[in-house]
């Protein structure tokens, strides 16, 4: 007020216009015209704050707000929604739950400003029946305890609204040609006509004037399934809008709380069945369940190709005198078997397996394929001890020898050359019924008992790995008598013995 006081004495009483006060005091001459023009001086009254406490929502806060701080460990775009948080606890307290979703919204919103910065934006597109769209998302996981930071592949049908989703542990060619035959073959047909960005291992180059050259692993696929590929414009990722909605709604609902299992091609499988049940809800615009919208889309699929496309991708790469390989840019190192060390080897590459093949096209050890910018090692040792124990003599004398893990170095050096192939026997045997960790964990084991002979070995690893039945003591009914302890007479044999003399 003592500024507005100032401009108004320095335009009335000073006689000075508006853009010498405008110079002077630095305001906008609109500011400084619009404080000379004012009449009106009364304060108006403050706006009353909605109430936001929810007191109906207190028993359940602490959930909401547990779930909602743990979200700040998880990706921004895998958090609770509102509609998520109001499913989980109507699952959690049944009927006990009496508060509407428009309260637990309300609270939500006023929670996450606290936490988050929310933005929200839509983009409504029309599209004809059959037309899908496809693209990968950010998804985090884990498989056996182990955290990715995965993607997710969703391919969406636009008309209906109708969308399915597949996880992988990265973003590549055998990922994309893996996850969009699972959905082909699921539906029973081929959208005719779909939409991709663009990426590399998509696009070899984007050419002047629109034109795609397209790689040629892609070209094959699209032509064994017969459909078209349409491109977005190059850094408008938004001209697919409804697959963009679509993985990330598919993150929030069905990949939150973040996801654990075992298998993650069972996993995968389970996704499909509830991007099904998914599709039973209403459409967000148009009158009838997704369901119902998506039947023009299932006319519109082309058939499936009688032949089984290879998603496989094949390639030929040079090992290293431990019979070692390395793909992504040398950063991921894997084995083979001794015998082709320093040979060039056929790779199959697939989405989730590194498998090496030998010259008849024969599997002679897979990997699971490694994902992630940094170094890491996969290592199969079953081919390595199995050569191994043929020639134990020659043992000290190898490369493998270095490879080995102490405590199998520290119990060969305590056996005779003989012996020494008998315990790499066992242990290639105890690495194909488990796995070399295990083995090694029983050798280790064996150490600390000081036991070095195969029983031991065969057996305490029975022990520790195999399910073995446990019997519970049998306890008899009290109606069967119990028998004493026997104890034996040996001057009743004294007796018979000569007893026997006698007679002779």
């Amino acid at each position: 007020m003592t500024q507005i006081k100032d401009i108004r004495k320095m335009y009335f009483e000073e006689g000075k216009n508006i853009s010498q006060i405008a110079r002077e005091t630095g305001h906008d001459r609109k500011t400084v015209r619009a404080y000379l023009d004012k009449v009106d001086w009364n304060q108006k009254p403050p706006k009353v704050k909605k109430e936001t406490a929810f007191p109906k929502l207190n028993p359940y806060k602490d959930d909401i707000d547990t779930w909602l701080n743990e979200d700040k460990k998880a990706r921004r775009k895998q958090r609770h929604t509102a509609k998520r948080i109001y499913n989980r606890l109507v699952e959690k307290y049944g009927e006990r739950f009496n508060c509407s979703y428009r309260t637990v919204a309300g609270y939500v919103a006023v929670k996450k400003k606290e936490i988050f910065n929310a933005r929200e934006g839509f983009l409504p597109l029309e599209h004809v029946p059959g037309e899908a769209q496809a693209d990968f998302g950010d998804a985090d996981f884990y498989e056996n305890g182990r955290h990715y930071r995965g993607k997710s592949l969703t391919l969406s049908f636009p008309h209906s609204n109708k969308g399915y989703t597949q996880l992988f542990k990265g973003e590549n060619q055998e990922c994309l040609f893996e996850g969009l035959k699972a959905i082909f073959e699921h539906i029973g047909g081929v959208p005719p006509r779909i939409w991709f960005d663009n990426a590399s291992t998509i696009v070899a180059k984007v050419i002047k004037g629109g034109g795609r050259n397209l790689t040629d692993d892609f070209m094959r696929f699209m032509e064994h399934y017969r459909f078209k590929a349409v491109f977005c414009n190059v850094d408008a990722g938004h001209e697919k809008g409804n697959v963009e909605n679509k993985v990330g709604y598919h993150r929030r609902n069905m990949l939150v709380p973040v996801p654990r299992f075992e298998d993650i091609s069972e996993f995968n499988k389970e996704l499909l069945i509830r991007c099904e049940e998914d599709a039973k809800r209403q459409h967000y615009r148009k009158n009838g369940t997704i369901e119902e919208l998506y039947r023009d889309d299932k006319a519109a699929l082309l058939e499936l190709p009688k032949t089984t496309f290879d998603t496989s991708k094949y390639i030929t790469v040079k090992t290293n005198g431990y019979g070692k390989f390395l793909l992504n840019k040398g950063l991921h190192e894997y084995s083979s078997a001794p015998k082709f060390a320093n040979k060039y080897v056929l790779v199959r590459l697939t989405a989730f397996h590194v498998t090496v093949l030998d010259e008849s096209h024969r599997e002679i050890v897979r990997h699971e394929r490694l994902y992630g910018d940094y170094k890491q090692q996969s290592m199969q040792w079953l081919p390595y001890l199995t050569q191994l124990a043929r020639r134990p003599g020659a043992l000290k004398y190898t490369g493998i020898y270095q490879m080995l893990p102490q405590p199998v170095k520290e119990y060969m050096e305590e056996l005779s050359k003989q012996d020494r192939g008998k315990v790499l026997r066992v242990i290639a045997d105890l690495t194909q019924k488990s796995s070399f960790e295990k083995a090694i964990k029983t050798v280790s084991t064996a150490l600390s008992y000081g036991a070095a002979d195969v029983d031991s070995l065969i057996n305490l690893h029975r022990y520790l790995y195999e399910k073995v039945l446990q019997l519970e003591p049998i306890h008899l009914p009290e109606h069967i008598p119990h028998l004493n302890r026997y104890v034996p007479d040996f001057m009743a044999y004294d007796r018979s013995l000569k007893a026997g003399e006698e007679k002779c």
